[in-house]
């Protein structure tokens, strides 16, 4: 069967591999759709922490089952997605509930081989059945999952301004599911083109460009002069992570989605001062997917909206370095095989 490596930043190479034969607690997919994330972009620029070369990427993934023990529950022939967080199960964390922070984990595409091949071979635990939904619906259930995390961290409450920065693929599911909450989302970006999306596509009320504007000073003007009781960020860039420390309420809470590989740089004056809970968000749990996924069928978020762009596994190698360009307006690239 077919797959794409990445052997280092900035390569990819296409490689034959055997395909995979069940073992005991695991299923056969037929990969039918790939979503492009935040993370394989990262790999393939260099800068994704927690990474080793060479690595198949790929974890938003919509399936069809090939081959799977019937007692499992799931059949030949059904549409599937997974969650490609592989925990141990007996760690501090996994005892605790929390496998998406599980101590010895395995991201399927990040620490392990992932799903830019024709054929996997995964945990039956991790997959969840797709029902009518489609390929394409199914490879963006992961990514929204990670926002409606990133939201159930923070305990959004209805009527709350939330301040979401970076409008990526993962800040907009963040913006959707601020929004399902009853927060009152406000985005964040440098790019207008990004910004116009989330005015038109996800209709937010309230959009900053810290290049354009002063950011603190809008903040005050939209929240009443009370600044954002709840701030995510999305970006994963040092710099707008540190200055979003001063755009918060008097105890607010502050949740660090994006990842970067640097410091965190803060006054603790100011910190302290605001009594301001500080959290990380690392993937998501099976209550996220089904919030996402239960969404999806009540029309509360349409995935066809990220979609921008589409190609053929055979065109991923020589398309993939221009979706790092924000000039060509990539939201959601998606890979069909």
């Amino acid at each position: 069967m077919n797959a794409l490596v990445c052997k280092e930043p900035g390569s990819f190479e296409y490689i034959t591999k055997e395909q995979p034969v069940a073992e005991k607690g695991e299923a056969i997919l037929k990969v039918k759709c790939i979503g492009i994330c935040g993370t394989d972009l990262h790999a393939f620029e260099g800068t994704q922490p927690y990474f080793i070369y060479p690595r198949i990427l790929g974890h938003e993934l919509g399936c069809e089952v090939v081959d799977v023990d019937p007692s499992t529950g799931f059949t030949v022939g059904e549409r599937v997605t997974l969650i490609p967080y592989f925990n141990c199960g007996e760690c501090i964390a996994c005892r605790n509930g929390l496998p998406n922070c599980c101590a010895a984990i395995n991201v399927f595409g990040v620490h392990v081989d992932g799903g830019m091949m024709e054929y996997i071979s995964v945990p039956v635990s991790a997959l969840l059945h797709g029902g009518d939904m489609s390929f394409d619906e199914l490879a963006l259930v992961e990514p929204l999952a990670i926002g409606a995390h990133g939201i159930r961290r923070a305990g959004v409450k209805p009527g709350e301004f939330v301040l979401v920065i970076g409008a990526g693929p993962i800040g907009l599911g963040i913006m959707e599911f601020g929004r399902i909450a009853g927060g009152k989302v406000i985005a964040m970006d440098v790019n207008e083109t990004r910004l116009n999306f989330c005015k038109e596509k996800l209709k937010v009320e309230h959009t900053i460009n810290p290049l354009k504007e002063g950011a603190t000073q809008r903040l005050k003007e939209i929240t009443n002069g009370d600044m954002p009781t709840v701030v995510i960020d999305a970006t994963g860039n040092q710099k707008a992570i540190n200055a979003a420390f001063l755009y918060m309420a008097h105890g607010a809470r502050y949740v660090l989605v994006g990842l970067q590989k640097g410091e965190l740089i803060v006054s603790h004056p100011e910190f302290h001062k605001r009594e301001a809970t500080l959290m990380s968000s690392r993937n998501a749990t099976t209550e996220d997917f089904d919030h996402v996924m239960n969404s999806m069928r009540n029309k509360l978020v349409d995935p066809a909206t990220y979609i921008t762009h589409r190609v053929q596994f055979s065109e991923v190698k020589d398309n993939f370095e221009s979706w790092l360009d924000p000039k060509n307006g990539v939201i959601k690239a998606m890979v069909e095989m």
